[in-house]
Order: structure tokens, then C-alpha cells, then sequence
């Protein structure tokens, strides 16, 4: 489950995995692909592996909030495609999670590629409050400016 705070800017991400064939060898987030729910693409989160990912094993669990205004949060290739600041890439990190075009990766030595993969897609519920969320910021920045 991966649960993104665009208002705290936050990213939460929990794994629990268990029957890997291979031993972990890394895991992290990938976008943005062409197409939603298919294909390839970057690595979006910290390289080689989140931090304290557990390493090593057949089975295990992470649990992990990222500060998204953080570069080290980041790939920092992804970073440097998105305007080359955390804010950009938190930006098209959680568009391309919302739309489907990013993925979570765990990695091992059977499967080099990614043992486990998994699309990201948004509950239905939690889209509406999200696009509530990112209104009610736009109308704030709004004000603001107009105030300025």
C-alpha cells in the first residue's frame, strides 16, 4: 500500500511479502510509464533500494513515510527530469500514481527485474478526497496570489 499526502506532503509506503523464490535485492517506486497499468518505467524513489528495506530475504514487511519535499527521497535522475527539484518531482510522482503509471518493484536473485510488481492505482474514495485536497490548494494559491 502506498498512501501519498500531497497537503503534508507525504508518501507512505507498506510492503509485506513473503514466498519469494529469490532473496530481495532492492525495491522502490517506478514512473511514469506511457500507458496506465502497463509498461516501464524509472526509477522514481531513492536508488538502489528505500531506505532500510529489508535486504537478503525470502520475506518481510517495510513500513516507511517519505518526506516528499526531500531530494533524498528521490532518484535523483527522476529529480533532474522534473525541473530538478524535490517539488517537481513530488509533483509528477503523484500524477503519475493517481493515473495509474507507477509501480512498486521488489526485486530479488530469481528475478532480477522485480519479483514483485504491482501497479499503483488509487481507491475510489481516496481519489475524490485527493482531488478535494488539491482544490482546496489551488484556491489557497490562489488567494495568495491575488493578495500579493
Amino acid at each position: 500500500m502506498v498512501i501519498i499526502d500531497p497537503t503534508a506532503h507525504t508518501l507512505h509506503v507498506i510492503v509485506s511479502f513473503s514466498g519469494l523464490v529469490g532473496n530481495t535485492t532492492a525495491s522502490h517506486i517506478h514512473c511514469c510509464t506511457v500507458a496506465p497499468l502497463t509498461g516501464t518505467a524509472m526509477v522514481a524513489t531513492a536508488v538502489p533500494t528505500f531506505p532500510g528495506f529489508p535486504l537478503g530475504v525470502t520475506s518481510g514487511t517495510y513500513d516507511m513515510t517519505f518526506d516528499t519535499l526531500d531530494d533524498a527521497t528521490y532518484n535523483p535522475a527522476f529529480e533532474a527530469a522534473h525541473g530538478g527539484t524535490a517539488a517537481g518531482a513530488e509533483a509528477a510522482l503523484f500524477a503519475g500514481i493517481i493515473a495509474g503509471e507507477a509501480y512498486l518493484n521488489v526485486h530479488s536473485t530469481f528475478r532480477p527485474g522485480g519479483e514483485i510488481r504491482g501497479f499503483l492505482a488509487p481507491e475510489p474514495a481516496s481519489l475524490a478526497l485527493l482531488g478535494v485536497a488539491l482544490a482546496g490548494l489551488g484556491a489557497a494559491r490562489r488567494r495568495l496570489r491575488i493578495a500579493a
